[in-house]
Order: structure tokens, then sequence, then C-alpha cells
């Protein structure tokens, strides 16, 4: 503040209002000189500040303009922008450009002048009410001058040496930045359940390190849905997503490689916040944060992805943790009755329904907002639709995982969830190795994209997963399971075994009965000849099963023969 000029910025978080930052000053001599630098500073930094010059219409009259939009701050200049600080709780930041504070506390100096007019004024006025509203405003001068001078602010004298660029740099990091953290806050979910306690770990570990490290960043960018956008586009528009969110402005490129030039050449300097999700190529990361000197001192990288293996460079990774059984209920409450919990009489089946997502939240969603105002007998039914046919929404968004895979891969996938469920990953190798599939790699690329997981050295997968792989399986030849690939469930086999409709297409075969069964006579039997067609067949896994006719119609093409209960005689040989 000066004795011509009063600098200072109010900021508020609301979603009703169009700004960030109020800037209230004084005079033509520091409009176009710190003034406005201070604003062009607080606009690259993404706020939105009010600043009268910009924002007045043309044609009005500038003091009336300006009250209107300050009431709409519940300012009317500094006498309001303290009545709001007192009151509301705003913050206010004096900067005392070229002057004493004590000057402004006190009122002498300058100011003694400037209120000596006044204060002659008040005593030249006849009218009385007049005469009386005048001192009672000049009262109210002086202490919103003597209150803001009190505030802790910036200072910036005439004989200091300090680039009154570092001097702005200094207000809006060590004040601005902590006030408006939340400006342009990404939406998260419609209802957040479970997210404090997974995001703990890792706020703890942003928030640690060194004294380049920082909580709050100067510039931040959010690239959604990688995957998604650079199947639309190319990676030069992800470069100039990331590049326009950091400037703000859009930039001129023209090939990957330039615009990996221009980050490394525009942010090596700042304190970046970057979160790039959902990637699934090497290729996306390098392009837009390939190395950690691209940015600056206290930057943070945030990557979100699938596949395991690109983060291999990463400092530290995190795995999202499953949700728990009462998480997941109250989840799905809230997208199928708009309440924490089940409306009464729909606990059970809510259990049976969050017991089938398997913790699965985007299951928990879909499902919650399909039941909705439901029947509790079209709940039921709906529940049963879905032991057969999984909701078409769900298995669309995990199949986005294993579309990435490669033709074997996705073999392996398939075989496991078929056929391999709880088997010995060590077994599965070598029996996946026989068939061509170079099953080492490709199950532990699985793993890394959370398609399969192994536990004491069993394979498993989430029971959703298991579902869609059938989807895949199916949906080719629906009502046709003799056209299928794999086949697993067993009124679908014994039908295709006993009309002998089994094609060259059919690669696998599981057929299990309970045991025990006290005769050979008594178990399910099928003739031989069923599998004449299955020129394909690879895996057969029988129990409790009798064949009859000749085993010259078994194809030559199976690795794997697995035969429980298996009823024919043998001798074994010892020598």
């Amino acid at each position: 503040m000066t004795a011509h000029e009063a600098s200072s910025s109010f900021s508020y978080k609301s979603k009703l209002w169009k700004y960030d930052v109020f800037l209230s000053f004084r005079g033509e001599d520091t409009r176009n000189g710190f003034t406005s630098h201070l604003y062009a500073a607080l606009k690259d930094t993404g706020y939105q500040v009010f600043i009268d010059e910009n924002d007045l219409k043309r044609g009005e009259e500038i003091k009336e303009e300006l009250f209107r939009v300050i009431e709409d701050w519940c300012l009317d200049e500094l006498v309001k922008i303290m009545e709001c600080r007192c009151k509301l709780g705003r913050h206010v930041l004096p900067i005392f450009y070229h002057i004493d504070p004590s000057h402004v506390r006190k009122q002498d100096g300058d100011l003694a002048e400037a209120f000596q007019k006044h204060e002659k004024d008040i005593r030249e006025e006849k009218d009385d009410k007049r005469r009386e509203a005048k001192q009672e405003r000049l009262k109210l001068w002086r202490e919103a001058l003597t209150k803001a001078a009190n505030l802790s602010g910036h200072h910036l004298k005439i004989a200091n040496n300090r680039c009154e660029t570092k001097f702005i740099k200094k207000i809006i990091d060590e004040n601005i930045c902590e006030w408006l953290t939340s400006t342009n806050e990404l939406h998260v979910a419609k209802h957040i359940v479970g997210i404090d306690s997974r995001i703990q770990d890792i706020i703890s570990y942003l928030s640690s390190g060194g004294s380049n490290d920082v909580l709050m960043f100067e510039f931040k960018s959010f690239l959604a849905d990688v995957r998604d956008a650079t199947n639309k586009h190319d990676l030069v528009d992800l470069q100039k997503k990331l590049i326009s969110d950091i400037l703000k402005k859009k930039p001129e490129i023209s090939c990957v490689d330039e615009g990996i030039g221009l980050i490394k050449q525009q942010f090596r300097h700042r304190k970046i916040l970057v979160i790039v999700d959902n990637i699934d190529k090497q290729e996306q990361l390098d392009a837009v944060v390939g190395r950690h000197d691209w940015f600056g001192p206290g930057s943070r990288i945030i990557i979100t992805t699938r596949d395991e293996r690109l983060l291999l460079n990463v400092d530290r990774a995190c795995q999202a943790k499953k949700m728990n059984e009462e998480e997941a209920l109250e989840l799905f409450s809230w997208h199928a009755f708009k309440n924490s919990c089940p409306n009464q009489g729909y606990l059970e089946v809510s259990e049976k329904v969050v017991s089938y997502c398997g913790g699965l939240p985007l299951a928990l969603e879909v499902l919650g907002s399909l039941l909705i105002k439901r029947s509790l007998a079209e709940w039921e039914s709906q529940l049963e639709k879905l032991r057969s046919y999984p909701d078409g929404n769900i298995v669309n968004r995990l199949r986005i995982s294993f579309e990435g895979l490669d033709s074997s891969e996705k073999a392996i996938f398939l075989d496991i969830s078929c056929f391999f469920i709880g088997k010995d990953k060590d077994f599965v190798t070598k029996v996946l190795d026989g068939c061509g599939f170079f099953a080492s790699i490709g199950i532990t690329v699985l793993r890394e994209r959370c398609l399969v997981t192994v536990e004491g050295n069993k394979l498993n997968m989430h029971d959703l997963l298991r579902k869609m792989a059938r989807v895949i399986i199916s949906e080719k030849s629906l009502g046709h399971p003799g056209k299928w690939s794999r086949l697993w469930n067993r009124r679908e086999v014994i039908n295709v075994l006993r009309n002998k409709s089994g094609t060259e297409e059919v690669e696998g075969l599981a057929l299990n009965f309970p045991d025990p069964w006290p005769r050979s006579s008594n178990m399910r039997s099928f003739c031989t000849e069923a599998f004449a067609n299955m020129k394909k067949l690879r895996f057969l896994h029988l129990k409790y099963v009798q064949l009859n006719g000749e085993y010259k119609h078994l194809p030559k093409e199976l690795i794997w023969l697995c035969w429980e209960g298996c009823p024919l005689k043998f001798k074994v040989h010892t020598r």
C-alpha cells in the first residue's frame, strides 16, 4: 500500500462465484506495472482473477460497475474487504509496495496529508447529517487501514534490489497456493467409499522428502484415460494437452520428438503435479513423462495402469486394495438405495449381489444403478440371470485388459479361466508350453496386468474375470456350444457329447461329476465317436466319466488328458 494505492488480494473457493482472487489497488502507476505482473502470474498459475480493467463492460460507469462486482464478492473496497475477513473468514493479503507498513498503520507520512484534506472537508460541511456520515466514513477508513497494516503481508521497499518477479513468485508460493489448493478440483466419484484409507499411504509418500519437495504445486495437469485418448487420437495430442494445462496456451507441435523437446525445455524449472491415468503402453509414458529431470525439483508424477510392468522405473508402486464386505455393501447401497445401507427387506439380497461383485467397484456401481427402485422379485430374477449371463457393461469394461494381450496370452488366459483355476502354476506352465504358448512369460504378463493371481503357487482370478472369459468364448456362436473353443459347463458338455455336435473349433473340454461312485456302471457313459470331429482338442479333463467305443476317435493333437476315477482296468508292471 502507498498513499496513492492499496493492493490486496482476496480469495474465496466457491462453485457459485466466478473469481478465485480479487485484486484491489489504487493508482495508474501500478496498474501497468506491479499489479499487471501479479495479475499475469496468477492467471498463469491457473486462477480466475478479477481486475477492473478486464472485467468492466464498455460504456458503463467504472465506479458503478466496480462496486457491482465488489458487491458480488461481499466487498466494498478496503472497508468491505476487512469486514469480510472478520465476519466471513476470508483471506486478505496486504502488499506494501514502496511504503513502510507503519505509515499505513498510523496514517502518518504521506497518508497524514491526505487525511487532513478529508478532515478539512468534513469541517467545512454545513449539513449535519452529511458531516456525520463523512466522519463515520473517515473513521471506517482509518480502522480498515490499521487492521490491514497489522496483517502479515509482503513488503517491497524501494531500496530492495530483489526482482519484482521473484517477489510475486514468493506471494503466490507462500500464500495464494496455500489458500487455493483446491482450485479446479477433479471429479473423483459420485459416491466416495473407502477412499481415505487407500490414499493415505500415497499422500504420506508424496508429502515426504527433502527441502526441494513441496505439497503445493504451481502447475498441474490431469491426463484422463490415456489408453482411450491415444486410441482415438495420437501421442502428439496427449503432449498438447499436457503443455496446454501447464503453459495455458496451445502449443504448435508437429511430432512426438518436438513435443518431448518442448516439455523438457519448459518444465524442468517448474514444480508440477501430473496425473497420467490408465496408461497401457510404454510409448505413452515416454512421450509425456519420460525422465525425472524433465520436471523441476519437488514435482510429482502419478501414474495409474492395469499393467504392473509399466511401473518398473517409478520411485514407488502401490496396488489398489480390494474393497472389504462392509465397504462394498455401502457403495452398492448408495447406488441402489441412495443411502449408506440397504432398505428394509433388501439386506439379504443385497449381500448376495455384493458377494457376486467380489469387491469390484465397477460392478457394484453398475448393478446398483440397474436394480434401483425394482421389486424384490425383480432383484432375485436379476441375480439368477447374472449366474448365466454377466452384465454387458461390466464385461465390456473388464475386457479392456484382455484386448491388449497377444494371441498366445489370450489363449493362456482363456485356458486358465476354464481348466486351471486352483492348479499349480509350474504344472500348468508345462502343459501350456506343450501347446507352444510360451507360458512362463505369458502367465507373468497376465499377473502383471491383474488378470490372474498367483497365491501359494496356485493360479486364480476374480470371478467376474472368469465370467468375462467365458462370455468371450461363447459370444461368437451363441446357442451352439459345439462351435466354442472351450467347453466347461456340465450341461452343455453333456449335450455336445450326446448329440455328437462338437466341431474342430473345440480346443478344450472338461466334464466333471461328483464322487464317489460305487460302481463304474453308475458312471455317466458317452461314446468316443463324440470326439471324432474335435480335431484341435488339446485338453480333456474327465471325472467319473465312462467312455465307450474305440479310442482312435480321440484326436492326435491331445496334449493333456486328466481322467479322474477312470473305470478302465490296467496293470502295473515292475522290474
